[in-house]
């Protein structure tokens, strides 16, 4: 075969990759532009800026959209929970981080705690942030519910449109 039979096929396929490449990233800026138009409507970024006190409220308003009986607990003395939520014959004790960090082991620990204290059905750690690695395990080996900032913002645009938690 000629060798310009060679320069045109190179030249193609490196159209085609062009053409493939850009495709992918196009995917990927409009799914990461949705995930922040989804940040923004959210209001996460007014959740980042509360005091711990304002976040159990906050999450207490939230949950109750959803349809939990929610009750924020005594700043101390409250073994552990932050919120006690009450739905069709369940008890859930929910410990609330709103941290600029990733939430760690005493979170969980807490909240296992309080599930005995509260003698409660379930347990919960809330947080406008991530866990880290040791929580997560523990958290599962222990059945705690771990709702992250992704869960969060997924729950609040949820309120917005009057869904309920899933």
């Amino acid at each position: 075969m000629e060798p310009v039979f060679y320069i045109y096929i190179s030249i193609f396929v490196l159209v085609v990759m062009a053409i493939v490449y850009l495709v992918v990233m196009g995917i990927e800026a409009k799914e990461r532009a949705e995930w922040e138009r989804k940040l923004r409507n959210s209001g996460i970024y007014e959740v980042d800026q509360m005091k711990g006190a304002e976040f159990e409220v906050f999450l207490k308003f939230l949950l109750e959209s959803h349809g939990y009986q929610a009750r924020v607990t005594k700043t101390s003395g409250d073994y552990g929970a932050d919120l006690v939520l009450k739905t069709t014959g369940k008890t859930i004790v929910v410990q609330a981080k709103r941290y600029k960090n990733k939430v760690g082991l005493k979170a969980v620990q807490e909240i296992v705690s309080a599930k005995s204290y509260y003698n409660a059905d379930e347990c919960w750690v809330i947080t406008n942030n991530y866990f880290t690695a040791p929580a997560m395990k523990l958290g599962n080996i222990n059945g705690v519910l771990l709702i992250d900032r992704d869960e969060l913002v997924e729950w609040m645009l949820e309120e917005d449109k009057g869904e309920g938690l899933a």
